[in-house]
């Protein structure tokens, strides 16, 4: 009797197991599974890059701003390079008896000094007899870019930079060869050791995907050398003194030329960055030819028969599940212990693919992923019908009044269905639109409201898509906060950037707002970082998520403050440093001492601006901190003169102008004068 129990089970794990197989080979040509896997890669890539070692074999020279700048100065050359300079280069790497010398450089057009300079270049390429120069052939309706011919003719061979990349744009592989004309021209990574006279077996150079790369932590693992470097000391050894490189150095390596100078060089995504230069791409491949570290792809025959068995693990959630589910004992561990299992398949899984990628076999993982989600998705819905009553009574009852993320808190844990918060240190975001109840008075209620609703959403947008949480709306007041419900380590920055991206969007809409509103559409914003109470506050009957403390009283008075200053978004001190804690790219201007309203000590207060606004002010920045340092030291004297020099362009120091001159009418008293720190005091909120 037992045996026709467990006929049925088998059968159906087992046409389980069969679907199973079958949707993971199908999900092979997904591209959502694709991506997964590309996105896994690069992952791996990062992950074991720092255990890996590039070849001694290998030198990288790079022609960068400090040998432009080197070149100028002592050479008289502008740029571009005369070509002798690169013919100087190949002559010293003749002297250093080089295995190879490859220029990364499409030298596609004649040089501005005269044919002469070409000459020079490709005589000192034919005496040399191992340089390698470039090629590229990215359309096949178009002709390739080649050298000019004298410089093509002097080149040993012609290395392929076309590059080749998957799907997403990333430089994973690359082609050993590509076929222009009936001719293999070899890739500029191959290209070296073809030039050396280094044979390189078939089997590792036909791969028609092209090979997939090992890839090194940072371009910088292989110690670059300047231009400049190489250039002073062949001049030196040509004078008979002692270089600054020593040629001996670079006996039989493989040397790399490329541009590195901002503006000059190009940009490829590789799976270690988005930014990774050009030229690494081809001196990763010839490393890993020099030391045989190419990426090795599973055979498909072993991959299907590891997804098979794959497969068939995927149903062992499903049968821990119903062994005790039917236990009343064990019940509601079920879900628990399922779980679980399911991880723990899903960590076994990671643990093998990094394991083997470590070594070298690449696995693509998603498909097998695909089939633990699919044999946990039949648990799921087991466990659905069986215990999901409760979770579909708390969406139903409270779907009308709570937010989606305090829904899935409760049904997590439903014991936070009550009153209370907690303690959390919060990034807080104040925002008022300048002279809001003259613009209410002229609009009739149909359009103040489509203008507040336009407005509204668009600033909504922006501070939602940063991570931050919209606490209320009071009339055309925003006000909202980060790290909270959800972390966020980062919060600061996220909360400056979006207020800086608020003021951006609403230059843009102003046009069109002051044309409805009949009036300037101004908007200020404050912004502090501190400790705040934040959860579940109201009545027993009603409540919402929101904050509450000291902190956000302050955050409150600097949106207020910004008319002090006439600016339009400050922020405390706290934010600025929590922000740049974290590498925040904006910039800082300090607009003063602030003492708010209900606080006794004061506050410095400052000004975010994009990198691109700070330069653009650059000038009067630095002259409104020399008067600010200056008033901070009670020098009004000085403080006039610099803050008068500006004040027609600049609103802050305008401000602070009309505050000495105040002084001036009514000067401090002696007390005043021994206690002064440039304190801004505000008398209304």
């Amino acid at each position: 009797m037992k045996r026709k129990k467990k006929a049925p089970v088998f059968i159906r794990s087992l046409f389980i197991s069969i679907l199973v197989f079958s949707l993971s080979i199908l999900s092979f040509f997904i591209p959502i599974t694709t991506r997964l896997d590309f996105l896994l890669y690069d992952y791996a890539m990062r992950l074991t890059a720092s255990f890996t070692h590039p070849s001694d074999a290998i030198s990288l020279v790079l022609l960068d701003q400090e040998s432009i700048d080197w070149a100028l100065q002592e050479k008289g050359w502008n740029w571009p390079w005369p070509r002798e300079a690169y013919g100087d280069i190949v002559r010293y790497f003749n002297l250093a008896n080089a295995a190879s010398l490859t220029f990364d450089v499409l030298f596609t057009e004649p040089s501005l000094y005269g044919n002469a300079d070409d000459e020079n270049f490709a005589q000192a390429c034919r005496e040399n007899g191992k340089v390698v120069h470039t090629f590229y052939y990215s359309d096949k309706n178009k002709p390739p870019l080649l050298p000019i011919p004298s410089i093509r003719q002097s080149a040993a061979l012609l290395g392929d930079v076309t590059g080749t990349s998957d799907e997403d744009k990333v430089a994973r592989r690359v082609k050993s060869f590509t076929t222009y004309n009936g001719e293999k021209i070899p890739s500029l990574g191959l290209a070296p050791l073809l030039a050396a006279g280094i044979a390189v077996e078939t089997d590792r150079v036909e791969n028609p995907k092209g090979q997939l790369l090992r890839f090194q932590k940072n371009l910088d693992r292989y110690i670059p050398y300047s231009a400049s470097d190489i250039l002073q000391s062949y001049y030196a050894i040509q004078k008979g003194d002692a270089p600054l490189l020593e040629v001996e150095q670079f006996a039989e390596s493989f040397i790399f030329f490329g541009f590195f100078a901002p503006g000059l060089f190009d940009i490829t995504a590789t799976p270690i960055s988005t930014a990774y230069p050009g030229v690494g791409v081809h001196v990763t491949q010839l490393d890993n030819y020099l030391q045989n570290s190419f990426i090795k792809e599973i055979p498909f025959i072993l991959l299907a028969l590891a997804l098979l068995l794959s497969s068939f693990a995927s149903i062992l959630p499903i049968g821990i599940h119903e062994k005790l589910a039917s236990n009343v004992r064990y019940a509601k561990l079920s879900g628990i212990l399922t779980s679980l299992s399911f991880i723990f398949l899903i960590a076994s899984y990671s643990l093998v693919y990094f394991f083997l990628f470590y070594k070298g076999v690449y696995v693509p993982l998603a498909s097998f992923f695909v089939s633990l989600f699919l044999g946990f998705a039949i648990s799921v819905i087991i466990s659905y019908t069986q215990e999901g009553k409760q979770r579909r009574y708390i969406k139903n009852a409270f779907k009308q009044y709570l937010s989606p993320i305090v829904i899935e808190q409760l049904i997590a844990n439903p014991d936070k269905l009550k009153l209370g918060g907690e303690r959390r240190n919060l990034s807080i975001f104040f925002s008022d639109v300048q002279g809001f109840t003259s613009i209410s008075e002229k609009l009739n209620p149909s359009d103040l409201t489509s203008l507040l609703n336009d407005y509204l959403s668009e600033m909504t947008d922006i501070i939602l898509a940063s991570g931050g949480t919209i606490d209320k709306y009071e009339g055309d007041a925003i006000i909202a906060f980060w790290n909270a419900p959800l972390d966020l380590e980062n919060h600061a920055q996220a909360a400056l950037e979006a207020a800086v991206n608020c003021q951006n969007k609403l230059d843009a809409m102003r046009s069109e707002l002051e044309k409805r509103a009949g009036q300037v559409f101004l908007m200020r914003i404050g912004i502090n970082t501190g400790e705040a109470v934040v959860g579940n506050m109201g009545s027993h009957s009603r409540f919402d998520y929101s904050m509450l403390g000291d902190s956000v009283n302050l955050a409150a008075r600097l949106e207020g403050f910004n008319k002090q200053f006439d600016s339009y978004t400050m922020c405390s001190e706290a934010t600025k440093n929590a922000a740049q804690r974290h590498g925040c790219r904006l910039r800082f201007r300090e607009l003063g001492k602030a003492a708010v309203v209900g606080k006794s000590q004061a506050v410095r207060v400052f000004e975010p601006m994009t990198e691109a606004a700070y330069e653009d002010k650059k000038q009067s920045i630095d002259i409104f901190e020399k008067a600010l340092k200056a008033f901070y030291d009670g020098d009004f004297l000085a403080a006039k003169e610099l803050f008068a020099s500006i004040a027609a362009t600049d609103p802050p120091a305008k401000k602070y102008l009309e505050k000495i001159i105040f002084y001036e009418n009514n000067p401090l008293s002696e007390e005043e004068k021994k206690n002064w720190e440039g304190i801004w005091v505000a008398t209304t909120k």
